[in-house]
């Protein structure tokens, strides 16, 4: 009897365990997804990457800051270089991150990194820099440029 009673607790807990529906979202989020030079895993250059890439959302790892950057043309995007994050205007004060701009014009990180207040610059392979006037207040660069405010570009 008392085998019984300890075969049925094991059932029980057998079936809660493979009935619960696994967590998809925090799956996502617990994912890493950097972008770096010479990388072309990114897609949708310039949409707002940030409606797919958050803890709702179905794309890979949940982004903190990410975005898309253009040719000084306009016309297409820009196939490498760099996105700085500085505590300063203009590049000023500190440097506290930067991000690879990938084959296809896009940079992102899910590392977990306050932007709150930095200043980003943008190098891209020319070495002319084009710095942000306005301190970050989103890390989701496209949910504003290239739809209320000029598309990020550098040469």
């Amino acid at each position: 009897m008392k085998t019984n009673s300890v075969l049925f607790v094991i059932f029980v807990l057998f079936s809660i365990l493979f009935s619960t529906p696994s967590c998809k979202k925090n799956r996502n989020c617990g994912e890493t997804n950097i972008s770096s030079a010479g990388s072309d895993d990114s897609h949708n250059f310039g949409q707002n990457c940030m409606s797919c890439h958050t803890l709702d959302g179905k794309g890979e790892g949940c982004f903190v800051v990410a975005g898309s950057v253009s040719n000084s043309a306009l016309s297409n995007p820009l196939t490498s270089g760099t996105v700085r994050l500085y505590t300063q205007v203009n590049g000023g004060g500190t440097l506290k991150h930067t991000l690879q701009i990938d084959t296809k014009g896009n940079f992102h990180t899910t590392d977990n990194i306050d932007f709150t207040g930095l200043y980003a610059a943008v190098t891209g392979p020319s070495g002319i820099t084009e710095y942000m006037g306005s301190s970050l207040s989103s890390g989701a660069c496209n949910s504003c440029h290239g739809v209320s405010t000029g598309k990020l570009w550098s040469n």
